[in-house]
C-alpha cells in the first residue's frame, strides 16, 4: 500500500481511537513489545528506529522502520521523516502487507498527544504554545483541535521562514489564529498547553516559564542525549509516559532521572493506566501535568491493522504473492 493508499483510509478521529485502544491493550498485557532498536547516522544527520510488536488481539506481528534525516528536504527533496511497516500473520509468520508508514507515524504520534490532553489537560484549554514548526508541530495541534476548544496557537522555531509557513498552513487548515514568536519564552508564556517537537539536545523550555495548570506534551526526545525541556520541570509535575522503560532510557524523562531530580517511583503512570481508570488523570485545576512519549510499536500495529482491514474490504492497494 502506497502513501496515497494509506492517506485515503486514515483520519485524525480514526487515529485518536486507534491510539486509545493501543494504550489500553498494552496495559492489559495483550501485547509483546521488545525494546526499540536505534541506529544513529551522524555523518548524514539522521537516525533509524526499528519498532516491533505482537498484538494478541489482532494476531498480527508489526515491524516498522522509521527514519529521520534532517537534511532530506534541502539535499534530496524528500521528507525529513519516512517510515515503512510490514504486517505478519502471527499464526504462521506469513507477510500480510507492506505499507507506507510515514502517514501512520505522523497521525499516531499526533494522536498520542491528543489522547494525553483528554485526561491531563484542563478541559477549558484554548491556547497552545508550540516549540518547533515541522510535521509534528502540525500533527499535535491537529489532534488537540479534535479534543479541546483551541483558539490560539503560538509557535516558535529557529527558522523564521518555517514559522511563516506554519502560520499560513495551520490558519487555513484549522481556522484558528496562529501567532509567530521570536523567542520560545514568548510561545510558552500564557499557554494552557505546551508542545515540544524538535530534535534538540539542549533544553529550550525553561522551568520558570511554566505556570500552574499547564499541560506539557514532550514529543521530540526519542533517543538518548535528546532534551527539549529543563529537567527541573519534572520535579513539580504529574508525569505520565507512554512506555515507562523506553521513556526513562530515551525520552524526555531520561534527563531528570540521570540528574537524580526524580526517581522511577515519581512517575505517576503510563497513559494506558489512566485510560483504564487504574490511575488518576488531572485532579486539580492548578497542577502541572506532563506527558512524555517515545512512541510504541503497538500504536503502529493497531492503526496499520485497521487500515489493512479497510483496504482489503474496499479493494485498495496492490495484490501480489510473497511466496
Amino acid at each position: 500500500m502506497s502513501k496515497s493508499d494509506v492517506e485515503s483510509l486514515l483520519t485524525m478521529k480514526d487515529a485518536l481511537e486507534s491510539v486509545r485502544q493501543s494504550y489500553m491493550a498494552y496495559n492489559q498485557n495483550k501485547v509483546t513489545q521488545p525494546p526499540i532498536m536505534s541506529i544513529d547516522v551522524p555523518h548524514h544527520n539522521g537516525e533509524v528506529d526499528i519498532k516491533a510488536s505482537y498484538s494478541y488481539q489482532d494476531e498480527v506481528i508489526c515491524v516498522k522502520a522509521a527514519v529521520g534525516f534532517w537534511d532530506n528536504p534541502k539535499r534530496y527533496q524528500l521528507p525529513t521523516g519516512l517510515a515503512f511497516i510490514t504486517l505478519y500473520d502471527a499464526r504462521n509468520g506469513l507477510p500480510l502487507c507492506i505499507m507506507d508508514g510515514t502517514h501512520i507515524t505522523r497521525y499516531r504520534t499526533g494522536a498520542a498527544g491528543g489522547i494525553s490532553a483528554q485526561v491531563l489537560a484542563r478541559p477549558d484549554s484554548r491556547i497552545v504554545g508550540v516549540i518547533g514548526a515541522g510535521e509534528q508541530a502540525r500533527m499535535q495541534v491537529m489532534a488537540l483541535k479534535e479534543v479541546l476548544p483551541i483558539e490560539l496557537i503560538k509557535v516558535w522555531s529557529r527558522s523564521e521562514e518555517q514559522r511563516g509557513h506554519y502560520k499560513q498552513e495551520m490558519e487555513g487548515l484549522l481556522g484558528v489564529t496562529v501567532l509567530t514568536c521570536d523567542t520560545p519564552e514568548e510561545a510558552v508564556n500564557s499557554a494552557d498547553m505546551v508542545v515540544t517537537t524538535t530534535p534538540s539536545k539542549e533544553p529550550i523550555v525553561r522551568d520558570e516559564w511554566i505556570q500552574p495548570g499547564t499541560h506539557i506534551i514532550a514529543i521530540g526526545a526519542d533517543m538518548e542525549g535528546k532534551q527539549e525541556i529543563e529537567a527541573r520541570i519534572f520535579a513539580r509535575a504529574k508525569v505520565a509516559v507512554d512506555h515507562l522503560a523506553e521513556c526513562m532510557k530515551r525520552g524526555e524523562t531520561q534527563n531528570p532521572i540521570r540528574s537524580n531530580l526524580i526517581q522511577k517511583s515519581n512517575i505517576h503512570a503510563e497513559l494506558g493506566e489512566i485510560l483504564l481508570g487504574r490511575k488518576a488523570g488531572r485532579v486539580r485545576h492548578d497542577e502541572i501535568t506532563l506527558f512524555d512519549s517515545t512512541g510504541m510499536s503497538i500504536q503502529d500495529s493497531t492503526m496499520a491493522c485497521m487500515i489493512y482491514k479497510k483496504a482489503t474490504e474496499m479493494g485498495i492497494g496492490s495484490q501480489f504473492p510473497f511466496i
